[in-house]
């Protein structure tokens, strides 16, 4: 995230001598992307982060496709995806492409006997149900419906939730995810027609400092493999930091929706952007003031993307019957709009209190078993008129 935080106790200057008050030293890590170019941060260890005492099993997590190439609508059942005590297990991907995995996950328990760090993607985890704290190495955050939890890629962290009632969509992503560019100024400050800005962040604001050592597993992915790693130290041992790189929330409550005279086109809902596809946000808004406005969207095809939408609450206009949880799969090529009515039923409305997170991708989207044990199989013939 392109500003600066820093949180604990570090050195005036860095790469310099830090004393514990034995007179001992600590550590400095950089945590850095992109070589010793991208966005990074210094956090200072009690103990070395280097202390490998063990490596162990791997697990293949390589999402398997049982539709390759896809030229069908669909609608999935979101929250027919069961419940599962472990949180790496609980995962579901249903959707991927080679820059992203679109995950369901029903976690119950919370993540006490490992730590967790995908070294593969950055994380963006939309918690649609359910309470907690994400702890991570840089410090924790709470958390609760509507956040997106922005996990950076390398983050060591561990999920403790409120309660066994839990649902949340992922989007594990392949490239660095950031805020529109053309919402930022040349310094990466976001601009005043930004739907949001840094004050609607939330950076960790706990630092959880272990001095301890002992066996600590830590479950990492890497290439589409889970190692399991155990250290000789605990990972949340970080006395201090700063920089660009860290972990934040953002609630999609907090997202100002710009709106038009007549429909304006999704971008105006982007939240995030990474390398190939974008987020948006839907949210509660006025619709259009045209006197002879349509609210509705108007029919299009989106021939360079695939479009997928997670319905999170509120009645969808487009749309004639849709539940909490449902994910629609329009592919690219194909055109899609409302269903028979939505049109004309949105037409004199004034405001819709729709909330949804929508993925739009520039490259086609494989579907996974788990998408089609869930999916409603005549979604594809609901534009047919009786």
């Amino acid at each position: 995230m392109p500003f600066y935080s820093k949180l604990g106790k570090i050195p005036h200057k860095r790469h310099t001598t830090f004393k514990k008050d034995d007179g001992s030293y600590y550590y400095e890590q950089l945590f850095g992307t992109e070589g010793f170019s991208g966005m990074a941060t210094l956090m200072y260890h009690v103990h070395r982060p280097t202390m490998v005492k063990n490596i162990g099993p791997e697990k293949d997590l390589t999402p398997k496709a049982a539709v390759n190439k896809n030229i069908t609508s669909r609608m999935l059942k979101g929250f027919k995806v069961q419940p599962e005590k472990d949180f790496l297990e609980a995962r579901k991907t249903v959707l991927f492409n080679n820059d992203l995995n679109i995950v369901l996950a029903a976690p119950q328990d919370s993540m006490e006997e490992y730590f967790y760090k995908n070294a593969d993607a950055d994380e963006m985890i939309f918690v649609h149900e359910g309470t907690g704290t994400l702890r991570t190495m840089l410090g924790n955050i709470k958390f609760g419906p509507g956040d997106y939890l922005i996990v950076p890629r390398g983050i060591i962290y561990q999920i403790n939730f409120d309660s066994d009632s839990n649902r949340l969509f992922i989007v594990e992503s392949f490239s660095p995810m950031y805020t529109p560019k053309r919402y930022r100024n040349n310094f990466g400050q976001l601009m005043e027609h930004s739907p949001f800005c840094e004050r609607d962040f939330r950076a960790p604001d706990k630092l959880e400092t272990h001095d301890e050592k002992g066996e600590f597993m830590i479950k990492i992915k890497k290439e589409n493999l889970l190692h399991h790693v155990t250290y000789a130290s605990h990972p949340f041992d970080v006395v201090g930091w700063d920089g660009y790189n860290f972990p934040y929330a953002f609630n999609i409550e907090d997202f100002e929706p710009i709106t038009g005279r007549v429909h304006l086109p999704p971008p105006i809902h982007q939240t995030f952007e990474a390398h190939n596809f974008v987020v948006c946000s839907f949210v509660p808004r006025l619709y259009d003031y045209h006197p002879e406005a349509v609210p509705a969207p108007y029919n299009h095809s989106n021939i360079d993307s695939d479009e997928v939408l997670y319905y999170v609450d509120g009645d969808f206009m487009s749309r004639n019957h849709v539940e909490k949880g449902f994910i629609s799969l329009h592919p690219a090529g194909i055109p899609h709009g409302p269903h028979p009515g939505a049109m004309e039923k949105s037409i004199g409305k004034k405001e819709t209190g729709e909330t949804a997170v929508m993925v739009d991708t520039f490259k086609p989207l494989r579907i996974t078993q788990d998408a089609l044990d869930i999916a409603d199989g005549d979604y594809v013939h609901s534009w047919l008129e009786d």
